[in-house]
């Protein structure tokens, strides 16, 4: 154990120790930031930063509240306010900031009194962040500095991936007078005697975190998935067939046999589900025991053998699709969906499809295509084979599915990485390698972002 923890507490004792020495040997009283790069420098040790030159904008109460809000919930959630000169130019302020910060994550500028925000894609979906940024950016939080960063904060650590960057000292808020050479002494003592203590205890904490994530995400999918076994199984109680019955042959009763076994497999695969991404394994059962059962009813009846379609995209309870039909969600672009019988009839006459609802945690029930990422494994199950990113494009759970982070926390599988998963949080030291094309936000210099607010521009 010691030989394992070695690394990670030699790392943060460098770290801390690297930061002690900066801030001793660097002049603490010297003049205040003036340059992308000092705010740059901050925010690896805070995740606020607050330029003197813009004091008047976010008081240091409310500065050291925002840090506290960040790091109590973990995330890599970065903030800078700015004055609005020349020292910050607005084309491309959000890019530069990003790459000399170095670190993953979401983050958020207030410049003079304009606003905007990106993030790495691994951290927080594209539209996720135009959609935080443009509810932001409204009459009632514009003209309030430290109202419109707290909403934007308070969304953000809620939706942002990963976990906060070891360098954050915790929030510090303003920073204090010069100290004395001995009071920095001591200050560099204390720091490195308790920086092997505070890194183990940060990864612990991460670790934690991220277990009580994935634990709440599962029992979130539990209760869609009971549903969905219990849905099956009145199904077979239906089901009126016998394998002794009277014109049944050896092909009916292996396709009832395999219609039972896909039952019996998804309830095992429920009850020994440890992840959210063991759900994958339990709604392709299901989806593979109604494929069989849609086989049975053919060679009953004596119709031709249905092609295996994928299941009903509205509610995969109605069983396999009949044909695809063009379907457009609110807010997204047209595309081809497989349906049911009963729901392209609804569709044809202008109603809606009996969709299948989630609870989204405030006591509503939403499509699940509009509901958080949770449910991306559920999804995956019944849609696998890469057609499910195409089938949610521009919807709230396509976005997240399309994402890194996706997979490493929920299981991607299908979507995006091809299943490598791998350690994709944000709070991780990438310096200047990033995806710039992929980070930016309202436009900064494009015809949005700070001027004017949001635009629809960027990412």
């Amino acid at each position: 154990m010691r030989k394992r923890l070695f690394p990670a507490l030699l790392a943060g004792l460098l770290l801390i120790f690297a930061a002690a020495a900066l801030a001793l040997t660097s002049p603490a009283s010297a003049a205040p930031a003036a340059t992308v790069q000092d705010a740059a420098q901050a925010l690896r040790d805070d995740p606020v930063y607050v330029d003197p030159g813009a004091r008047d904008q976010l008081s240091v109460a409310d500065e050291k509240a925002l840090e506290n809000k960040i790091t109590n919930a973990g995330k890599p959630v970065f903030v800078a306010v700015l004055p609005d000169t020349p020292a910050f130019p607005e084309e491309g302020l959000l890019r530069t900031l990003r790459s000399d910060t170095g670190i993953t994550g979401v983050y958020a500028i207030r410049l003079g009194d304009g606003f905007d925000a990106g993030a790495d894609p691994q951290v927080m979906p594209v539209r996720a962040v135009e959609n935080l940024t443009a509810a932001v950016e409204n009459p009632t939080t514009a003209g309030n500095a430290d109202a419109q960063l707290n909403a934007f904060v308070d969304r953000a650590v809620e939706q942002a991936r990963g976990t906060a960057p070891a360098s954050w000292s915790g929030g510090g808020g303003a920073a204090d007078g010069p100290g004395t050479p001995v009071g920095g002494l001591i200050t560099l003592g204390a720091l490195v005697a308790a920086g092997g203590a505070g890194a183990y205890a940060i990864s612990r904490r991460n670790k934690r975190r991220k277990e009580e994530e994935e634990r709440i995400a599962l029992e979130k999918l539990r209760v869609v998935v009971d549903e969905d076994i219990t849905a099956y199984g009145e199904t077979l109680e239906r089901l009126d067939f016998h394998p002794a019955e009277k014109g049944a042959d050896d092909t009916m009763r292996a396709d009832y046999e395999r219609a039972l076994d896909s039952y019996e497999s998804a309830k095992t695969r429920m009850d020994r589900a440890t992840h959210p991404s063991d759900v994958r394994g339990v709604t392709q059962s299901l989806e593979d025991g109604r494929h069989s059962l849609a086989v049975l009813e053919a060679r009953r009846t004596g119709r031709a053998i249905p092609a295996r379609r994928p299941p009903c995209f509205f509610d995969p309870r109605h069983g396999p699709s009949v044909t695809d039909v063009l379907w457009t969600p609110s807010g997204g672009a047209a595309r081809e969906v497989p349906v049911c019988g009963a729901d392209e009839v609804r569709l044809s006459r202008g109603e809606d499809p009996m969709s299948r609802t989630v609870d989204v945690g405030d006591g509503n029930r939403r499509p699940y295509w509009e509901a958080g990422p949770a449910y991306g494994p559920w999804a995956g199950g019944y849609f696998g084979g890469g057609l499910l990113p195409g089938l949610l494009v521009g919807t709230m759970l396509g976005s997240m599915l399309a994402t890194p982070a996706y997979a490493s926390e929920y299981g991607g599988g299908d979507f995006g990485d091809g299943g490598a998963g791998g350690d994709w949080g944000g709070g991780d030291f990438s310096g200047s390698d990033f995806d710039s094309s992929g980070f930016g936000g309202g436009g900064f210099g494009d015809g949005g972002g700070f001027g004017g607010g949001f635009d629809g521009g960027g990412f």
